[in-house]
């Protein structure tokens, strides 16, 4: 089953242009700086949709 993480990590891989290196060499053929980038993506998405569930719950 994925996690949100896993659907965010590959959806941000597309919107990096990552995925197809992913696909032909796996998430350990990744570079230092292009997993960094997609970690540091995903954390700023994830905070992003907290506030706004915050944000409803407060309506």
């Amino acid at each position: 089953m994925e996690t949100l993480e896993d659907k965010l990590k590959y959806e941000i891989a597309r919107e990096l242009g990552l995925l197809e290196k992913i696909k032909k060499v796996g998430w350990a053929g990744l570079t230092a700086k292009e997993t960094g980038r997609i970690g540091g993506m995903i954390t700023v998405k994830k905070k992003l949709m907290k506030r706004k569930l915050e944000k409803e719950k407060e309506l």
